[in-house]
């Protein structure tokens, strides 16, 4: 059990919260009364990111996350939908994010077609690539885009990478396509084997971007964290949630770094979109949502909370007690109930 001690801050940790489309205000309040069941003193800032309001007041809506983000530095983000330009993209050129975390692992309880256990940690450089250039026509026969590689982000995603790997005892892999791409995935994993020369004790190993897909899905457990540029990431990512059966448990951690690799802005955010076909309905998964606030409560030390909210959501799962799209039939605030039971039960 735990105890209702570990509720030390004296002062509150303000987050900012960047309200969303959809299914976000239903992620709101579900948030909000799991938040309130945590020994943890925390101040939500509350943003209006809805496309309405975007839209409506252009870059003042837009600069109020901003700048709420760059003086609390933690944010929590719900689904937001794009029209004319993704806030995502937004978020990450003004708030200067290089590295998105996933983590991506097998939980009993979700039927998959993959029946093999799988614990992978995908660090994904959040920029360039062929994302950041909209591509040009050439007449109407060909189009052409630049690809983009640029060196502090690789190596804020080597630091974070070989730090998660070497914290937790696992190796990691790069994955790219050198031998074609030979400048721009050439510099990538140059800047890696050259990160790696801090990381001594981190076993590191390359492999060819188009071969690790096939062998992750022979052999997932020969694969922990893995690094790759923008695409791939993207890639990989929507694989791997796919091969454990849900993308609705899906959660990912975005940060900023000094120029010493330090950790200066960091936001967490379901994986999932808006889900404009079930809003309102009481009938969206919160999982991947808990699971990105307990990412959160992790990055703030506190480890004991993160595991705990994580357990709750995990075991409850593997009971049956979860939303229609994992195979239960509860409703989003009827799960929200039960894992905020499970919680209050260890914290007695």
């Amino acid at each position: 059990m735990l105890s209702t001690h570990l509720n030390t801050d004296s002062e509150p940790i303000v987050v900012t919260e960047l309200l969303g489309d959809g299914i976000g205000p239903e992620l709101e309040s579900a948030l909000t009364l799991l938040s309130e069941s945590l020994p943890v003193n925390l101040h939500f800032e509350k943003i209006d990111w809805s496309v309405s309001r975007r839209e409506k007041e252009g870059r003042l809506a837009l600069d109020e996350g901003i700048d709420s983000l760059k003086k609390n530095r933690l944010a929590i983000k719900y689904p937001t939908e794009t029209r004319s330009e993704s806030p995502n993209a937004i978020l990450r050129r003004n708030c200067q994010f290089s590295v998105i975390y996933r983590p991506v692992f097998s939980i009993p309880g979700i039927t998959s077609n993959f029946t093999q256990p799988m614990n992978l940690h995908i660090v994904r450089v959040a920029t360039g690539g062929t994302y950041e250039d909209p591509g040009q026509l050439i007449g109407d026969q060909a189009a052409v885009s630049l690809r983009l590689v640029e060196r502090k982000p690789c190596e804020d995603a080597a630091h974070f990478a070989f730090k998660l790997a070497r914290s937790n005892g696992w190796h990691l892999t790069s994955a790219s396509k050198h031998t074609i791409q030979r400048v721009t995935d050439g510099l990538f994993e140059s800047i890696v084997s050259d990160v790696h020369t801090h990381y001594p004790d981190t076993l590191h190993h390359q492999e060819l971007f188009d071969a690790l897909l096939g062998k992750l899905v022979i052999s997932p457990e020969k694969y922990q964290v893995v690094l790759v540029l923008n695409e791939y990431g993207d890639f990989l990512s929507d694989l791997a949630s796919g091969l454990i059966g849900s993308i609705g448990t899906g959660a990912s951690g975005t940060f900023a770094f000094d120029e010493d690799h330090r950790i200066t802005m960091a936001m967490f955010d379901p994986a999932g979109g808006t889900a404009p076909d079930i809003a309102g309905k009481d009938l969206c998964n919160p999982s991947a949502l808990f699971m990105a606030f307990a990412m959160l409560l992790d990055h703030l030390n506190k480890k004991d909370l993160a595991a705990l909210l994580q357990q709750s959501i995990l075991s409850a799962i593997a009971e049956g007690d979860c939303t229609k799209d994992l195979g239960g039939k509860m409703h989003c605030s009827q799960f929200t109930e039960s894992i905020i039971s499970r919680i209050k039960h260890r914290l007695l």
